[in-house]
């Protein structure tokens, strides 16, 4: 039998799991009110963890430099550009588990090593500009999609 409207429940996506758990919202409002205001500074570490890439190497993709970086775990936030780095990436690792249907292995791997549809670029050096996300981004959904060329 089936439930009505009224009685429907979603459960959580496997999308929003991820944004809990490196604890950033998943959209919408409460996500650019974050952005805006600077994310915490355990959103760093989460993202970390999640990725395997150590503090360093994600310091260096996310373009944030050794001395601010120290500023922001005593201070315990991130500003806002420094915010949307961080999202940019968290969006890039959420993508990259999605198209490798949940193996964050294998996505940790992808990311990691020079990708033929990105002129042999590593995807996670290519996170210095919007543009150049993007073009990860576009990659991956073409991949997902089939379509190679």
């Amino acid at each position: 039998m089936l439930a009505s409207i009224e009685q429907y429940q979603p459960t959580s996506s496997h999308k929003e799991n991820f944004w809990r758990e490196i604890g950033v919202p998943a959209r919408g409002e409460k996500l650019y009110q974050a952005l805006h205001q600077g994310l915490p500074f355990s959103v760093y570490n989460q993202l970390s963890a999640l990725s395997g890439l150590d503090k360093k190497e994600l310091a260096k993709v996310t373009v944030i430099a050794p001395a601010t970086l120290q500023r922001r775990a005593k201070s315990g936030h991130f500003n806002q550009v420094e915010s949307d780095r961080l999202y940019r990436f968290a969006e890039l690792l959420k993508a990259a588990i999605d198209l490798f249907e949940g193996n964050s292995e294998q996505a940790k791997l992808w990311l990691t090593q020079p990708v033929r549809g990105l002129g042999q670029r590593r995807p996670i050096d290519m996170l210095a500009t919007s543009a150049e996300t993007e073009a990860v981004m576009s990659l991956i959904g073409r991949l997902e999609h089939g379509v190679f060329a």
